[in-house]
């Protein structure tokens, strides 16, 4: 079994079929983050209307998960071998789909915060083992091939939200996420043999930094307020949809999120040959602010559909450069490093806006817009880089 897994470890380019890979990769970003991470944001309401979750409680099992997230994080950063280790991959993939299943088990917010800890945790390791293999195995190919694994993470939210919708009349919120386990498994099926190499390049190395480290702090300066600013939209948009708008705009909202962002982060790799990575990101992080500001500006359906699209088509790409763009500045350990501050935002931004929920949710996603626009003003710091 030892030298089975060590076999697969040293999987590189020359031995991995491109699609293959995009598959195995995009299966590991629906479970790790389209479904583990973020099928609580539809769940959500029929949580507060059938559990009698309160809207602070709900804010702190968003921050459970958040910081299971930066635990997870830092771990891959602290011991890099984690972000190597094809044992750890799969054994978060196996505790994910548990702590989906669990959720139902004990109703009580004490265990679901240990859930969504956990759940947290899974994420953030199989995003950084999934993302460091594709950026290292799939550098000597298109860059529209990453662009579609990360479009995995849009793929499981349209999932996760049209089981939520299938389920919104007549299920209930247990089998929502019993159901969000059965996906998750699914996924973790086909991840399931995703090839880690050894020697892992796409973490930045041992080379020296290609630009002034000032410009990586600008990046990872502007990719950590991201993390904050996006998060409270990731986590309340919906509910904040529902509130003022009848029916099932917010659930649907949450549909057409997944179906934006899934084509987004190859549509963002496709533009990157035509404009330094550096621009778009600034113009990214500019498109998904206007995005977040139009439910609480003009509210009504338009305006929650156009936030749908706008959220969506950005937050994935945003995530694949600051990436992208970590790893062509050479610097050591830079995915684990970015996913790191960006952990530590998503943590922090639930606990930021909790003061404001008991009045509703139309504060929330303005503070969510002030602080996208401070992302992009910091990532300006990186422009002249080049890259």
């Amino acid at each position: 079994m030892a030298l089975t897994v060590e076999r697969e470890q040293v999987a590189t380019a020359a031995t991995v079929r491109p699609w293959l890979l995009v598959a195995q990769g995009a299966a590991a970003m629906a479970a790790a983050m389209g479904i583990g991470r973020f099928v609580y944001t539809p769940i959500l309401p029929l949580m507060n209307a059938q559990a009698g979750l309160s809207p602070t409680d709900g804010a702190h099992l968003a921050t459970a998960n958040y910081a299971g997230y930066f635990v997870g994080a830092l771990a891959t950063m602290l011991v890099p071998g984690l972000a190597r280790s094809l044992w750890a991959y799969r054994a978060a993939l196996v505790a994910l789909v548990a702590s989906l299943a669990l959720m139902p088990a004990w109703p009580e917010v004490g265990p679901w915060l240990v859930f969504r800890f956990v759940a947290g945790a899974c994420s953030a390791v199989i995003f950084i083992v999934c993302a460091g293999a594709v950026l290292h195995t799939l550098r000597e190919h298109a860059h529209h091939w990453v662009g579609w694994v990360f479009s995995g993470v849009g793929t499981g939210i349209a999932l996760s939200g049209a089981l939520v919708l299938a389920l919104r009349t007549r299920g209930t919120w247990e089998q929502a996420w019993w159901w969000a386990a059965v996906a998750a498994a699914v996924c973790a099926v086909i991840a399931w043999a995703l090839p880690v190499p050894r020697g892992n390049g796409a973490d930045g190395g041992s080379a020296q930094p290609a630009v002034p480290r000032r410009w990586f702090v600008a990046l990872a300066s502007g990719y950590a307020l991201e993390g904050v600013g996006y998060i409270i939209a990731g986590t309340f948009l919906v509910a904040a949809i529902e509130q003022n708008t009848p029916g099932s705009v917010g659930t649907w909202a949450w549909v057409l999120v997944g179906l934006a962002a899934a084509p987004s982060a190859a549509l963002w790799a496709w533009l990157a040959r035509f404009s330094p990575r550096s621009t778009l990101f600034v113009a990214a992080l500019a498109v998904q602010a206007i995005g977040v500001a139009q439910p609480p500006i003009f509210g009504g359906a338009v305006a929650a559909l156009v936030a749908a699209v706008l959220f969506g088509a950005t937050f994935l790409g945003i995530a694949m450069m600051a990436l992208a763009i970590g790893n062509q500045m050479r610097i050591p350990g830079a995915v684990a490093i970015l996913t790191t501050g960006y952990s530590i935002g998503q943590m922090l931004g639930p606990l930021v806006v909790t003061p404001m929920l008991d009045s509703g949710y139309r504060s929330a996603l303005f503070v969510s817009v002030g602080i996208v626009v401070a992302a992009a003003v910091a990532s300006t710091g990186m422009r002249r880089s080049g890259v």
